[in-house]
């Protein structure tokens, strides 16, 4: 996975209630970039992030991390789909490979990825790379934004 992005956008948030701004900006930035990865530690924020960005998009139903499905279906706005992927319990992109996340990611639609690191081979050339890193004070938390 290559991290050298070509634009770069920081947004610090401070509490839950900043979420909602975070999320407006990484969808702007987004654009018609289909492909978003999230990565950060665990306890970073990353579910919350997409929760808030389903809401944004038009979702009605319960956004919930799909960490044993590997991957939650959810409709937008005007029925367009959102996929939203889990791979932090996958042990080799062969899993990946056996929901056909390729497939996915290549339909156009717009994929919201947890763990990527995990399936490193299988990623798409063009994405959205959000890093979510929590303060070593607990208190702020820094999106970055890179397109790559």
């Amino acid at each position: 996975m290559d991290n050298t992005g070509t634009h770069s956008v920081v947004f610090q948030m401070s509490s839950l209630a900043d979420v909602p701004a975070a999320a407006s900006v990484l969808i702007a930035e987004a654009g018609q970039e289909t492909i978003i990865l999230f990565e950060g530690p665990m306890g970073a924020g990353k579910t919350t992030l997409i929760k808030e960005i389903c809401l944004q998009l038009g979702v009605q139903e319960n956004v919930s991390s799909p960490t044993f499905a590997l991957v939650n279906e959810y409709e937008a706005a005007a029925g367009k789909l959102i996929y939203h992927f889990d791979f932090y319990r996958i042990n080799e992109e062969r899993e990946a490979l056996g929901i056909g996340a390729t497939e996915y990611f290549e339909s156009g639609r717009l994929c919201l990825i947890e763990w990527p690191s995990m399936i490193p081979h299988l990623l798409p050339e063009h994405y959205l790379l959000v890093k979510l890193q929590p303060a070593l004070d607990g208190e702020v938390r820094t999106m970055t934004l890179n397109k790559v």
